[in-house]
């Protein structure tokens, strides 16, 4: 490590789919999406930079719910009018990215560079990628892809005469029959039905029949155009090692928040040093600047526009909406990357590929939750046990759980006014028994557990386990001896054992460097500091430009945070998507359990 430049700050050390345009029948333009597993609307309005109230217009009834599976309509903001957003397009069969080129007239390298999780392995059918508006084209475009084009060949008609949602008990047949179109030509329009699978929502498109073929302004492609794997390898940047990360924390140590809030970035700062110092002694360079923004957009504002800002590897900081904002904007404008490590929303990350978001959104988190659970208890009986506390602050956790164990044909039974004869009739003496309190409040947990106790010390012989919450790791001192006796687990992207060596060593590190404890908090943000700040800076010095390629090889073992960053889409960020399930078995181990 070079050095670090500890700016405006004094007190730290101190302190110790699918998507295809399309033409409506109302004349609008829309295009479809795919729902991919953890995505909500609020997710796919922050992905195409749309309203909730857009989709639910197109799609009347999703407001209610959506599926993995199900195709959305989604309004194309760029209707021709509007040369200052990009077109959402879907790769359709046998399309290639010279012929993309052509179609819109732009350089392959724009394309690329405007989708950055697409690449020559996964340019396939449905992919959805964003093309981008010509105003944000800063290359010529005499050039196009190395190849002469004719500027004609940019306005050509639909090739689909109408879009068709399957609905239910429909067959090819049917459809194919209804539309005067054979199956055969229907397939060729959705080769997804090849396998014969037709499932009720999905849409398909409907060609013109061959009978009446629509007139082919489509430029033909040229015998000799290059193919997918020559465009992408010319536009891809060269490999370049980074002798001296730089990287900069930028966050609100001092002002405008509260004494609690300002300790914790404090404490967060504090490990992300520790981590720092670790790699220094791996040989690893660094610069690290520090700023504090006092809580406020002028402050920030003001440091973002030093010049050295421009220079960074990598950004950590931003807590609030207003200055997650400014980071993110100046990190695209850069081409900086920018690590949120606290927020669980973050929209940016939808549409900006420079974005790192560590705190799981909570649709994704969830649908994480629901898959292991399903892997881990696929036989069980499941009872989702009220409290009756009033609380709602597990509702979308519930009905979502119960719409997934419905959809893989789990049974479940619920309870309310929960006694013992209730908690006993519901127990199977054949299966594994999962008592899931619909709260995970503190006050729920003192109405439910004795009553578990006691049936368990009277029927011994019965598998019963309760599962919960994250939040559960702050009632351990409470109530840790009744989570062995329950066999129970609960599921987290957070958690540490302070009896595992590596905390061990981070805790006396801590102790030792700032004469303090951390806070008794979950997570503990002098840990998460340290994660962060390993993982990312680690990552720069060993795969320098090429990070996000190489993601999953980080070979860290982080002390409290797991890493398992998925891009959202070829055009946005990352988020992590790490969940593990922590058990406390009644023979009193504590086991991690990592599915991936």
């Amino acid at each position: 490590m070079k050095f670090i430049h500890t700016l405006c700050l004094s007190l730290v050390l101190t302190f110790g789919s699918m998507g295809t345009p399309v033409q409506a029948q109302n004349g609008n333009e829309y295009f479809l999406h795919t729902i991919t597993k953890g995505q909500s609307l609020y997710s796919i309005s922050s992905m195409y930079n749309v309203t909730i109230e857009d989709i639910v217009r197109l799609n009347p009834g999703c407001e209610k719910q959506i599926r993995a599976g199900e195709t959305l309509k989604i309004p194309q903001v760029n209707n021709g009018s509007n040369q200052e957003k990009p077109t959402f397009h879907t790769i359709q069969a046998g399309e290639t990215l010279y012929q993309l080129t052509v179609k819109y007239n732009v350089t392959a390298q724009a394309i690329c560079d405007a989708n950055p999780g697409l690449s020559a392995s996964n340019f396939r059918i449905g992919q959805v990628i964003s093309i981008p508006a010509q105003s944000a084209i800063k290359q010529p475009q005499e050039n196009l892809a190395n190849a002469g084009k004719d500027s004609e060949a940019n306005a050509h008609s639909n090739e689909w005469r109408d879009m068709h949602k399957v609905a239910r008990k429909e067959t090819i047949f049917s459809i194919s029959r209804k539309y005067g179109i054979t199956q055969e030509e229907l397939i060729a329009a959705n080769p997804e039905l090849k396998n014969g699978k037709l499932k009720r929502g999905m849409f398909l498109f409907i060609p013109y029949p061959a009978s009446q073929p629509v007139k082919d302004t489509q430029e033909k492609t040229p015998v000799n155009a290059p193919s997918n794997e020559e465009l992408f390898k010319q536009s891809e940047p060269s490999p370049r090692k980074i002798q001296t990360v730089k990287a900069a924390v930028i966050l609100p140590f001092t002002e405008g928040q509260s004494h609690d809030e300002q300790l914790r970035m404090i404490e967060y700062y504090e490990g992300f040093l520790i981590a720092v110092d670790s790699l220094k002694k791996q040989g690893v360079s660094l610069d690290i600047y520090t700023y504090d923004t006092k809580g406020n957009t002028a402050s920030t504002g003001t440091i973002l526009s030093k010049p050295e800002l421009k220079d960074m590897d990598i950004i950590f900081g931003a807590v609030h909406a207003n200055s997650i904002n400014q980071l993110t904007d100046f990190a695209e404008k850069n081409k900086v990357r920018v690590v949120i490590p606290f927020s669980p929303e973050v929209k940016q990350v939808f549409r900006n590929p420079y974005v790192y978001q560590v705190n799981t959104p909570q649709s994704y988190l969830y649908s994480e939750v629901y898959e292991h659970f399903l892997r881990k208890f696929s036989k069980a009986n499941v009872v989702f046990l009220d409290a009756g506390t009033g609380s709602k602050d597990k509702d979308e956790f519930i009905k979502g759980m119960k719409t997934e164990l419905s959809n893989n044909q789990i049974s479940y039974q619920s309870i309310t006014n929960v006694d013992t004869l209730k908690l006993l009739a519901a127990i199977d003496a054949n299966k594994t028994n999962i008592f899931i309190p619909t709260s995970g409040q503190d006050l729920a947990l003192n109405r439910l557990v004795p009553q578990l106790t006691q049936i368990r010390r009277s029927h011994p012989e019965a598998d019963i386990h309760l599962f919960g919450y994250p939040e559960w790791q702050t009632y351990t001192q409470d109530y840790l001896a009744s989570f062995y006796e329950l066999d129970t687990y609960f599921y987290s992207s957070f958690y540490t054992n302070n009896l595992f060596p590596a905390a061990v060593d981070f805790t006396q590190s801590y102790r030792r460097w700032y004469s303090k404890d951390m806070a008794n908090i979950f997570p503990k943000y002098g840990m998460l500091g340290f994660d962060t700040g390993y993982f990312f800076l680690k990552g720069l010095s060993q795969h320098g430009n090429k990070l996000e390629e190489n993601l999953n090889a980080i070979q860290v073992i982080p002390i409290q945070t797991g890493f398992k960053f998925e891009r959202v889409n070829n055009w946005g960020g990352f988020i992590n998507r790490k969940v593990f399930f922590v058990h406390l078995t009644k023979d009193f181990e504590l086991i991690k359990l990592d599915f991936d």
